[in-house]
């Protein structure tokens, strides 16, 4: 087991860990030392019981609050997940009926008749303009 010193609020601490487990160590340690740091700015000197028990409760504090935040975003991650299998399971909606207009025979009839109309008049206005 390897000796660690890691340095927390300005003391030097001596600790022991796993072989590989040091770097972990050093990154609690380091947000040990944060939150102590944090306290003697504020309060000043304290005793190393305090300021070790204080900086752990702030700390741990913060991990209630990231928990806490957690557990919401599990709930919402949950009720989203039913959701979507909800959505998933519906049955798929009816097709729509889209009625599209149609044009009577007679108008169609009398359109016709226009159109051939139109082009006799335009062939007899053609002959005239060419004699």
């Amino acid at each position: 087991m390897p000796d660690v010193k890691i340095t927390i609020g300005g003391r030097e601490f001596e600790v022991a860990c796993q072989d590989g487990e040091e770097h972990y160590l050093r990154a609690a340690a380091a947000l040990l030392d944060a939150e102590a740091t944090a306290l003697a700015s504020q309060i000043g000197r304290l005793p190393e019981s305090r300021m070790l028990l204080m900086a752990g409760l702030m700390l741990a504090d913060k991990a209630a609050g990231i928990e806490e935040q957690m557990r919401a975003l599990r709930e919402k991650l949950a009720a989203q997940e039913k959701l979507i299998e909800e959505l998933r399971n519906r049955p798929a909606p009816e097709p729509e009926r889209v009625e599209v207009p149609v044009i009577p025979a007679s108008v169609v009839e009398n359109l016709a008749e226009i159109a051939a109309r139109a082009e006799s008049l335009a062939d007899a206005i053609e002959e005239k303009a060419g004699r």
